[in-house]
This record gives structure tokens, C-alpha cells and sequence, in this order.
């Protein structure tokens, strides 16, 4: 059922309607609800197999994009396994993610995941990117030249840490 969310409009009152998740966002719980159950149904399994599974996961994941953003997914999946093999495939929300101890350092979303104009790759905070009081934890990607592997090369190996 719908609700009033407070909105400040110049006039001060307030008419915003929330409608609450969008479609996007409620497929995209659905899928890490999914990812969850696949998680915990590999309790038995040894690591490497469970790193293996989630690795594959993510390649399937990959081959069901669009081809724009499979091509981008693809070489920024090269990217982040060859600069930072410690962080480990994994799938998070229904998007490749790349982990350290199965926390998610860095991320890609495809643009048709929120029905966007561009992918984006998102780092979290656990990403070790500080750079002052302020840094970038996200980069729009329409497509990749060779001195943009090289940048996201580099914010890979410093994310990990």
C-alpha cells in the first residue's frame, strides 16, 4: 500500500507518493535471495569448490548481458582476476562482485540492471581507494580503451589492498 514519503518542495508541503521498491530493485533482492540459498547449499562443499561455483556463476551471469555490457563485464572480470587474484568472483544482488573474505570490495553493474545509460563499476567501503577527504567509489563505463584498463587496473590493485 502506497504511503506519503516527506518531500521539501519549494512550497513546503508535502505531495511526493512513494511507491515503494522499484521492479528493478525488487528482482534485484530476488536474485540475492537466490544467490543466498545457492550460498548456503554449498555448506559442504570445500573452499575451492565453492570458489569455483561462485566463479562459474558469475561467467553465467556474464554471458546472459546484453553484448555492450557482456564485452565490458568480461575484460573488467580479466581485469580485477588478473591485478587482484586475492579478491574472489561472487555473485551480489544478481551482479559479478569481487570479494576479500566474502566481503564485496568492488562491483560491476550492468546498465540494464537499473536501466541505465551506462554500466558502472562500484567499489565499497572496504575498497582501501581513500585519497583525502574525498575519492570516487563508482565509474561509469560505456566502453573501455586501453588506458582505461590501465586506470581500472591500477584502482583494482589499490581497492584490494
Amino acid at each position: 500500500m502506497p504511503t506519503r514519503k516527506p518531500s521539501t518542495e519549494k512550497s513546503g508541503t508535502t505531495s511526493e507518493l512513494y511507491e515503494g521498491f522499484t521492479a528493478e530493485e525488487r528482482a534485484a533482492m530476488k536474485e540475492h535471495a537466490r544467490e543466498q540459498k545457492k550460498t548456503a547449499a554449498r555448506r559442504g562443499s570445500s573452499r575451492a569448490e565453492k570458489e569455483a561455483a561462485a566463479e562459474r556463476d558469475v561467467l553465467a551471469k556474464i554471458a546472459e548481458m546484453p553484448e555492450a555490457d557482456r564485452a565490458l563485464a568480461e575484460r573488467v572480470h580479466a581485469i580485477v582476476s588478473t591485478a587482484a587474484p586475492g579478491l574472489k568472483a561472487k555473485l551480489w544482488y544478481g551482479m559479478p562482485a569481487y570479494a576479500r573474505d566474502g566481503k564485496v570490495v568492488c562491483h560491476f553493474q550492468d546498465a540494464k540492471k537499473f536501466n541505465t545509460r551506462y554500466a558502472t563499476l562500484g567499489f565499497s567501503d572496504l575498497a582501501a581507494l581513500d585519497d583525502g577527504t574525498m575519492w570516487p567509489v563508482a565509474y561509469a563505463l560505456r566502453e573501455l580503451t586501453p588506458a582505461d584498463e590501465q586506470r581500472i587496473t591500477a584502482l583494482v590493485k589499490k581497492a584490494a589492498g
